[in-house]
Parts: structure tokens; C-alpha cells; sequence
């Protein structure tokens, strides 16, 4: 019989079968009893538990996820977790701002720098440009976060891996409507749909979210459907099919603040010269299809397992940016039109054994991953009439692509010693095809090739069955997205990608213990450092067009803590911390405001300045009582994060700050159908703060407004059948 147990791997697609085929498997076996020291798959690609892992991995179990929770953003669940920073930035038209160890921390839109996953379809493109918004809580089983060396097995862009599973659909089918609404004219309602029949386990899932937003001008519908089909034709087989699609038409973009705006009103829309967003349209809509399929087949004690997947991604935005300066001849225009499709395949084949009686696992395999984009751009006016698709002023094709081979293995030399290693060869190519060439605007085609041979290894000890220690190494690599080589460096001519930029290349290391504790406690504690030779950061930012550098060598070193227990009568507790001191160490040169147009205005940054967008200190608290008789979940949290640095030159920041929250939750059973409510309070003494920041706005538009107190109460309904 096909058994849950999952081959290792080291590829980032690999993490797509293990998500999208067993999303249920190892959790769905846990209990109470186990939870303080989780099963997880995304560090080995085998279940284990993560207590006896070489690296930091954590896991969001499914109460956490879902009690109390509005279920919109991954940053209600990733805030538990030590060395990640998951921001709400109250802008849907820019995604979350999430960062891990502070690798991610420069993205002005969507997620660079780290690996995302739902479902077993990555929501990460070969270049290293991902999204957050097609996460679907609402079916969420748990959530792995992988920090640290291990998580350069996942390629390009891996400073850190997210990775979220799906439940499974339950025995018997099950109907479950649900509603919820709050504050800023929030409202959430879906249907979620489950069940099994004969060998098909099968689980639909389509929610609608709208909002008014908590700033001026920042409305948003998103709609989505999430859905998973497992076929188990025979004892050693599985497929495994996802789907996932979400749907956000002209989601409005307040743009960010300046400190003076932000502390007269931090409700504001931002400006554009002398007008505002709301009167250049500023806006953003998506349409985002993608789907999986992976066939798993067990070979006696082996494991071969095949995915493909494929998808689209359509993407126009109206950017802020004035008439005047959309006049030079390489201006890109202020409507930017993207046309995606993507697709990969990864094969591979794990192999267990022993070898003079030790244990090992071996995983050997090849992975490929493409996206094509027709990117388009128009001026947004025509005449005097603004925040309309105007002359077509840049059209495009961008392609690119990785083909990776790797290697994963994990040996058991004896009871006391676990070793894991892990080697991934990377080719990650880019071409642009410029179909937009007139007399002032030369032809900008451009190609650039990457390569990487990231080894990774970890050494684990068990001082005890209840202490372990560890200590691993590895490198990893980060190409510029597409979106980072869309602009020209300062100076050069015409308007083509930017191939002055090259990759940046860490190395890692990690120490670290793990700890049991009366079998109701867990204890994790790990010193990390990471040293980059060519950081990219954001040369010029201003009305939605970045331009990057490479800003030289930095380092980032801190400590992370963790500690999860549950004490007697349905009391628990959770306490998650981290410091993290990210600086730069070497002295160059950015822009400071605009205009920016040549070398020679560019201001000094000094080695020794802090990495804008990352707080030097973070910290989560909760402390809650469920009582599962009753069906009664109440929950205060707690978090706070020190202040945060705006731009390369250190001379502005958001101010640290402090929140707390309020949650309860029940539920009751009237013969067939199961009714859960809850209620939660965020920011329950309505403090300012800054949610995120912009990193070197050019107009000095860095803050971005955290929302003020807020309540949201909601209720869904199982219907079993």
C-alpha cells in the first residue's frame, strides 16, 4: 500500500508534488499529543519531525490559521513565526510585504527573495517575482516556514521557503457556507465543498473578499477558487490535481505617504505632484489562473513521483506617475500590461537503503521552469483627461527560464548523529525582445545567463531525547527579477533591461538546539549569519518604476527564539523573538530624490548603515484556552517591532510600535450541522503606526498607514451529509 512517507529532494518544484500530493498525510495524523514537535516535509522533502531536522522549520498548525481569523492575508498566520516579518501593507493593489531574515525586505510589490508555495503549484516565478494573494486560508491544513542554509535547496531567489498545505476533503461530503465583516466596510463570504467518493477525495473551495480599505481610496474585490482532487487508482498509486484561481479587478492604490502626510493624516491617499492617486486612476487588476498535476507511483521501498504544472497571469496598473514624466523618449509610459504564462516539470526518484548498516535516503532529480510575458506600456492620459490607457510607449517580450539538476541525502550514521546534504547545479537565462523601436528609441533586446552550484549541509546531535543541537552551511544565489531589470541604470541610454545587474550570492550558517521539555513544551533557539557579495537594492524608486544596483557585500546576523507550551486546564502559550542586525559593509552611492538623472546626483551610503525595510527586533506573544468540550477558543496577542529604516542612507524610519489583539471563537451541533463563530479585535488600543515602508520612495513616499482598531466577527455553517 502506498505509504505517506515522502521521498527527499532538493528542487523547488520538488516541494510541488510533496505539497499538492500529500497535503493531508503527516498532518492529518497529528494530535495533541504530537504537537510539540510537529511532522514537516518542505526541509527534507521526507515527513519528519522537525525536531530532529538540521535547520530552522516551523509549522502553523490549522487552529492557528483559522480560529479568530478573517482568513484574507498570510500575514495573520506568519506573524507566529521567529525571523519572518509578514506586513499588511492596506494596499491590495501591492500584496503583503513579507520578508525572512531580512532577505525580501526591498520588494516595493509582491515577494522577492524568498520561495512560495500553494498547494504544490509554485506561486514563485523562475526569476524570483512571487505573490502572496493566491494563498487560500480558508483550506489551509498548516503552514512550513524553512529559514536559513537548508533553504537554498529550493534555487534561485530561496532566502527563505513558505509553504502551504491543503486539508483534505473529508469522508463523507460536506457543505460549508461561510460570512464575515468588519470594519472599513469589510466583508468575506464563500462556500466550501468536501467529500469523498470511492478512490476520489475531492475539496472546492471559492471565497469573495471586498473592502474599503483602511486609507482613502484603497477598495478592492478579490475573488478565488481554490480546489484539489486525489485519485488513488491502486494501493501504489496517486494523482494528485490543483487548481487555483484568483480574480482582483481595479484595486485601488493610495501610493504611500511622506512623514509629513503621515502624521497629519494617515488615512490620506497619497500624491502625484500636485494632484493625487485617486486623480491619475492609480490601480491594479489581476487574473491569475494556474493548475498542477503529479503522479506518484511507489517502487518497493522507493518513490518516483512526476508534476507538471502551468498557468496565467494578466496584470494592468495604472501607475502614479505625472504627464512630465512620461516625456523622455525611453519612458516606459504609466500604464504597464502584462500578458504571463508559465509552466514546469520536475521528475524525480528517491531511493532508500543502507550502506554498512546506515540508513539513507537519496533523492536524484531534474526540474525546469519557464514564463514567457508580453509586457506592454502606454502613457496614462490622453490630452489633459488623466488615469486613462493613452500612446503605446514600450512593448516587449521577456522570457526566462531554469533548468536545475540536484541532489538531497540524509544519513543516519548513528542513533545520536543525523547528517543532511544537499547540492543543486542552477541555469537561470533571460532574454528581452523589444518590439517598440522608433528614431528616439533604439532597439533594447538584451540577454543575460545565470549560473549557481549551491551545496548545502547540516549536522544534527542528540545530546538527549530531549535536546538536540545542530549546525549547518550552505550557499544560495538571487537573480534580479524582470521587474528589477526593467529600468536602465541611471545614465545609460535607451530604455532597455538593466544588464548591469548580477546576482547576489550568500553564504549561510546556522547553529542551533532544539528542545523538549515535560512533553507539553518546545524550545527552539538558532544563531544565524548570512554575508552577500552584490546585495540588490533600489537605486531610484518613484512613480512605480524602480531602478536597482547592486549595493556590494552585507551581512546579516542575529538569534532567533521560540517557545511553544501548553500548560494544564486548556491554557497554552506562545512566544516567538528575533534580532536581526542587517547592515552594509561596504560605502557606494544612491539617489536621494528626484530628479536623478545622471551619476553625479547621487548621494554617499556609508558601511555600517542598517538595510532599510528590516527591524532590528520583532516579537510575538500569545496566550490563549481552548476548550474543545464546549468548542471555546479565546486568545490575546501581543506584537511588537522596533523601528525600521526607510532608505539606504539611514535618514529616515518608522517608529517602533506595540499591538495588541483580542480573538474568541465557538462553536455548537444541532444534529448534521456544526456552526462556528468568532469575533476579533485588532489594535485594541487604536495606536498609529506605520504597517510598512516603501524602501527609497524617491518622493519620499515611504509609510505606509497600519491599520487603526478594527473589529470583525464572523460564522460558518458544516453541513454534513
Amino acid at each position: 500500500m502506498l505509504r505517506p512517507t515522502l521521498g527527499g529532494s532538493a528542487a523547488p518544484a520538488l516541494i510541488v508534488s510533496t505539497l499538492a500530493l500529500n497535503p493531508g498525510g503527516a498532518f492529518a495524523q497529528q494530535t495533541e499529543s504530537v504537537r510539540t514537535a510537529p511532522v514537516v516535509v518542505t526541509g527534507t522533502r521526507t515527513e519528519q519531525r522537525s525536531f530532529d531536522l538540521p535547520m530552522s522549520i516551523d509549522l502553523v498548525d490549522k487552529a492557528r490559521i483559522s480560529e479568530g481569523q478573517m482568513g484574507v492575508n498570510a500575514s495573520e498566520s506568519l506573524q507566529v513565526v521567529p525571523g519572518v516579518v509578514a506586513n499588511n501593507r492596506n494596499n491590495y493593489a501591492q500584496d503583503l510585504q513579507i520578508s525572512i531574515r531580512g532577505f525580501g525586505s526591498r520588494s516595493t510589490f509582491g515577494v522577492r527573495g524568498l520561495r512560495l508555495y500553494a498547494d504544490g503549484i509554485p506561486l514563485t516565478m523562475p526569476d524570483g517575482q512571487g505573490q502572496a494573494a493566491n494563498l487560500d486560508l480558508g483550506t489551509a491544513r498548516s503552514i512550513e516556514v524553512l529559514r536559513g542554509p537548508f533553504s537554498s535547496l529550493y534555487g534561485n531567489s530561496s532566502g527563505g521557503v513558505i509553504s502551504v498545505f491543503t486539508e483534505n476533503g473529508p469522508d463523507g461530503l460536506v457543505i460549508t457556507p461561510n460570512f464575515g465583516a468588519g470594519s472599513f466596510d469589510t466583508t468575506k463570504s464563500g462556500i466550501k465543498v468536501g467529500g469523498t467518493s470511492g478512490n476520489v477525495n475531492y475539496l472546492i473551495n471559492s471565497t469573495r473578499f471586498d473592502s474599503n480599505g483602511y486609507r482613502d481610496y484603497s477598495a478592492v474585490t478579490r475573488d478565488t477558487v481554490n480546489a484539489k482532487l486525489l485519485i488513488t487508482p491502486d494501493e501504489l498509486t496517486r494523482i494528485t490535481l490543483v487548481a487555483n484561481y484568483l480574480m482582483q479587478p481595479d484595486t485601488q492604490d493610495p501610493l504611500g505617504l511622506t512623514r509629513a502626510q503621515y502624521e497629519t493624516d494617515p488615512r490620506q491617499v497619497g500624491t502625484v505632484g500636485t494632484l493625487t492617486a485617486r486623480d491619475y486612476g492609480v490601480r491594479k487588476s489581476i487574473d491569475n489562473t494556474q493548475m498542477g498535476v503529479v503522479y506518484e507511483r511507489q517502487v518497493g521501498q522507493d518513490l518516483f513521483r512526476a508534476l507538471v504544472y502551468a498557468g496565467d497571469r494578466q496584470v494592468q496598473q495604472y501607475l502614479g506617475l505625472t504627464i512630465g514624466a512620461q516625456g523622455a523618449a525611453s519612458s516606459g509610459g504609466g500604464v504597464v500590461d502584462l500578458d504571463r504564462q508559465f509552466r514546469g516539470l520536475d521528475v524525480r526518484y528517491t531511493h532508500r537503503n543502507q550502506l554498512a548498516s546506515v540508513p539513507f535516503t537519496l533523492t536524484f532529480g531534474l526540474n525546469a521552469d519557464e514564463q514567457y510575458e508580453r509586457r506592454k506600456g502606454w502613457n496614462n492620459f490622453v490630452g489633459t483627461t488623466l488615469g486613462v490607457q493613452g500612446a503605446l510607449r514600450r512593448d516587449e517580450g521577456n522570457r526566462v527560464y531554469n533548468v536545475d539538476q540536484y541532489i538531497q541525502g540524509e544519513f543516519s550514521f548513528t542513533e545520536r548523529l543525523l547528517v543532511s546534504a544537499g547540492l543543486r547545479n542552477s541555469q537561470v537565462n533571460f532574454k528581452s525582445s523589444d518590439y517598440f523601436i522608433t528614431s528616439n528609441n533604439p532597439d533594447d533586446s538584451g540577454a543575460l545567463k545565470f549560473s549557481a552550484l549551491t551545496p548545502v549541509a547540516g549536522l544534527l546531535y542528540r545530546i538527549s531525547p530531549l535536546l538536540h543541537a545542530y549546525a549547518s552551511y550552505g550557499k544560495g544565489f538571487e537573480t534580479p527579477t524582470f521587474a528589477e531589470l526593467a529600468y536602465r541604470t541611471i545614465g545609460a541610454a535607451g530604455a532597455g533591461i538593466n544588464t548591469d545587474l548580477k546576482p547576489n550570492r550568500t553564504e549561510n550558517a546556522e547553529l542551533g538546539i532544539k528542545a523538549l521539555v515535560l512533553d507539553d513544551t518546545r524550545l527552539n533557539a538558532a544563531l544565524f549569519q548570512s554575508r552577500s557579495d552584490n546585495e540588490i537594492s533600489v537605486l531610484s524608486n518613484s512613480g512605480g518604476r524602480s531602478v536597482f544596483q547592486n549595493a556590494g557585500p552585507t551581512t546579516r546576523r542575529g538569534v532567533e527564539l521560540m517557545l511553544d507550551s501548553r500548560f494544564g486546564g486548556g491554557f497554552y502559550g506562545l512566544a516567538a523573538a528575533t534580532y536581526l542586525e542587517a547592515t552594509f559593509d561596504k560605502d557606494f552611492t544612491t539617489c536621494a530624490q528626484t530628479p536623478c538623472s545622471s551619476p553625479s546626483q547621487r548621494v554617499p551610503v556609508s558601511a555600517g548603515n542598517k538595510i532599510p525595510g528590516v527591524p532590528a527586533f520583532t516579537a510575538y506573544g500569545e496566550l490563549g484556552w481552548r476548550n474543545p468540550a464546549r468548542g471555546l477558543a479565546l486568545a490575546m496577542e501581543a506584537r511588537a517591532a522596533s523601528k525600521v529604516y526607510v532608505n539606504d542612507r539611514n535618514s529616515e524610519f518608522a517608529s517602533s510600535y506595540e499591538l495588541l489583539a483580542l480573538r474568541a471563537s465557538w462553536s455548537q451541533e444541532f444534529g448534521r450541522v456544526r456552526f462556528t463563530e468568532f469575533v476579533r479585535v485588532d489594535n485594541v488600543f487604536d495606536r498609529r503606526f506605520v504597517g510598512s515602508v516603501i524602501v527609497n520612495e524617491s518622493n519620499s513616499r515611504f509609510y505606509e498607514s497600519g491599520a487603526g482598531r478594527s473589529v470583525f466577527a464572523g460564522v460558518s455553517a458544516a453541513i454534513s451529509f
